[in-house]
């Protein structure tokens, strides 16, 4: 044990290093180009060096091609030491892409000038996924500065776009570079979590956006006869998509929340002024859908109840799946990967972590698609995509122990 603690003892001096990291990550702006931005080159850039300190094996820089982004590229690192050996490998997957800080207005700092409050980081991109690096990142330095053996070859991944849809960030990887990642790999994404650090989600619902177009005809406010309320059309329908809930209401406890979800979310424009009757209103609606369920099944049923509303009302409804992620099938709560981070979770915690499935999507939908089983882990504060995101520091320390027990396979 007194080799483990020496690491253990090394990384609980890292406040400051963790402090310094985010703060340079969160300098150099990652947006993809659906997001306003350039891409992630400057970001991945400053990990490569990073990444290269470490003397790494393998290092490369595999360039997805985009017209749109800086260079016409979105760059994705690999870096791997002991890749020449025969066991399985530890790969860590982070993304560098960020969302953009939303309302600047409810910041109360830059949200590029990393602000330290006590235990808390704040910033954009601190949690999601910059967490996500600086634990396994200094879980290694620390390991490789002990001048102890990795006792399993490790591999740490950071790609792009993973925020707009991963087409130009793991999803390219796995179709052209697929051959990284083996079978018998334990696969680590760490961008999700719970505050205790005790769920692994092993399983994700579908996911399905809905566009409803209701067209209706637009006229004067006081002479509402003469036209036909999309605004109220879109409002009736809104109601009535309650259905969906009514109708596909069969629990699945392995999940958080345990039933299948269908909000209501973006609502586009209609007319500028107060007094005219719309004839246009969009609106979306997100679906999370227990794997129990087709999500044929859901767009379906949305269509008939659309229909109702449309042919009661007199308006046209269309409706169209904007996006769609069906489930794949879960990481077995049995998988190597999911044993030992729950071994490396209690050794360094004593808690006892829990297999779960969640509502959100994650890139580990890509790696078991690909047949790969593929654990999404890390201790978070779950203010990701919020003004005023941060992290604990504490958190981000107690992670990287865990990360440092799967290297030396001390769990």
């Amino acid at each position: 044990m007194s080799g483990l603690q020496n690491v253990f003892e090394s990384i609980d001096g890292l406040r400051d290093e963790v402090i310094k990291l985010e703060r340079e990550l969160t300098s150099r702006v990652a947006l993809g180009p659906e997001n306003g931005g350039t891409g992630e080159h400057e970001k991945a850039a400053f990990i490569k060096g990073l990444l290269m300190e470490l003397n790494p094996d393998v290092i490369e820089e595999i360039k997805a091609p985009d017209e749109r982004a800086q260079d016409g590229y979105r760059p994705n690192l690999i870096a791997s030491w002991g890749s020449s050996r025969t066991e399985p490998t530890v790969w860590v997957l982070s993304h560098s892409d960020i969302v953009p800080p939303g309302d600047m207005g409810l910041w109360e700092n830059d949200p590029y000038q990393v602000k330290v409050d006590g235990d808390r980081v704040i910033g954009r991109g601190v949690e999601d996924n910059q967490h996500g690096f600086v634990s396994p990142y200094l879980a290694l330095k620390a390991v490789l500065e002990s001048g102890r053996k990795l006792k399993m070859p490790v591999g740490l991944a950071v790609v792009a776009d993973e925020e707009t849809g991963s087409d130009y960030g793991l999803s390219y990887l796995l179709k052209l570079h697929g051959d990284l990642f083996k079978e018998q790999d334990l696969i680590i994404v760490p961008d999700g979590g719970n505050e205790e650090g005790t769920m692994i989600e092993v399983a994700e619902k579908s996911m399905l956006w809905i566009k409803f177009t209701v067209t209706g005809k637009q006229c004067h406010a006081s002479t509402p006869d003469k036209g036909k309320n999309s605004l109220f059309g879109a409002a009736k329908l809104i109601v009535a998509l309650e259905k969906l809930k009514e109708k596909f209401n069969i629990a699945d406890e392995l999940f958080k929340p345990p039933l299948s979800t269908f909000e209501p979310t973006k609502m586009e424009a209609n007319v500028p002024n107060i007094n005219t009757i719309p004839g246009r209103n969009v609106f979306y609606v997100d679906c999370r859908v227990l794997t129990k369920y087709a999500v044929d099944e859901i767009l379906d049923a949305a269509k008939e109840i659309a229909a109702g509303i449309g042919t009661e009302l007199g308006l046209q409804i269309d409706v169209e799946p904007v996006y769609r992620q069906d489930a794949t099938r879960p990481t077995s709560s049995d998988a190597p990967v999911v044993k030992a981070l729950a071994g490396a979770i209690m050794r360094v915690t004593g808690k006892e972590a829990k297999p779960m499935g969640i509502g959100g999507g994650t890139v580990a939908a890509f790696f078991r698609r690909a047949g790969l089983n593929a654990a999404v882990w890390c201790t978070v504060s779950d203010t990701a995509h919020q003004p005023n995101e941060y992290c604990l520091i504490s958190n981000i320390l107690t992670d990287a122990k865990i990360f440092a027990c799967l290297y030396l396979h001390e769990y």
